[in-house]
């Protein structure tokens, strides 16, 4: 008697509107809310926006030119903490893959350990190492990176490690070693661009992070995006929510950029075959 297959049922249309147009008011709402509190006139009533254009005149000067600075910190911790990822995770979950798969689970135990300690646990073990770290290469913003780096890290891992596990690593690289490529090149040139879409996913996750992190910037006293517009809401709440929508809209344009460098071109011309018809 023959087996019957389960039919894997996909969700109809209704059914996928409905899922998006619930996930889209959970981001949607927030938002208007923001921008409806940007345009109060306060206790005159009515909207205008008075606020905005009074914010875009002055060029972002006086307590508004902080924000600038601290953006271009994030942005700068931001690629210092993906680049981290990739020279130091990627290189040694390839490395554990191919030669040592009996470490696998304690690699694994040690990636995702930092997400169940919380931020200000964090900070306290990390404090002693960055004052030696201040007296050795200084106290700059840039050191956040390594704090930031192992707070992505179980997100970057679990990216990565998803499409290591699709990807047959070990003939891959048994190929180009046997075509007579050395361990430079199968890692370049073949194993990376095969991890591209993990890579990329580890990356997206690693920005998101750090450009709302607040926690560990606030504790160790360096000025990030999130602090200071912690500063300008002490002043005037009106226009720190407006430079918030402003960071969120920056922040989704630097990721849907780096989202659209994981996607694989499908505008390739398919080969003709034979004679026309």
């Amino acid at each position: 008697m023959a087996s019957v297959r389960p039919v894997a049922h996909t969700p109809t249309w209704p059914v996928r509107g409905f899922i998006l147009g619930s996930i889209g008011l959970v981001f949607a709402i927030p938002i208007v809310a923001m921008v409806e509190f940007t345009l109060r006139r306060g206790l005159a009533g009515g909207h205008d926006f008075s606020r905005w254009t009074a914010l875009f005149q002055g060029g972002f000067t006086g307590p508004y030119r902080t924000v600038l600075v601290a953006l271009g910190n994030s942005v700068g911790l931001a690629m210092g903490t993906v680049a981290i990822m990739l020279l130091l995770l990627v290189p040694t979950l390839l490395l554990v893959h191919l030669r040592f798969p009996r470490l696998r689970r304690l690699m694994e135990f040690v990636c995702i350990l930092p997400i169940s300690i919380p931020a200000i646990v964090l900070v306290v073990g990390l404090a002693p190492v960055y004052s030696v770290l201040a007296r050795v290469a200084g106290s700059g913003v840039w050191t956040l990176s390594f704090a930031y780096g192992v707070t992505v890290l179980p997100f970057a891992y679990r990216a990565i490690q998803a499409n290591l596990d699709g990807v047959d690593v070990r003939t891959l690289s048994e190929a180009a070693r046997t075509l007579g490529a050395g361990w430079g090149s199968v890692l370049v040139r073949v194993l990376i661009p095969n991890l591209r879409r993990g890579i990329l996913a580890g990356a997206f996750i690693a920005v998101a992070v750090v450009l709302g992190e607040f926690t560990i910037a606030s504790l160790l006293n360096r000025i990030t995006l999130q602090t200071s517009l912690l500063v300008v809401s002490k002043a005037d709440p009106y226009t720190a929510v407006i430079l918030s929508l402003l960071a969120l809209t920056f922040a989704f344009l630097l990721l849907l950029v780096i989202g659209r460098l994981g996607l694989v071109r499908t505008g390739r011309r398919r080969p003709t075959t034979g004679g026309q018809s």
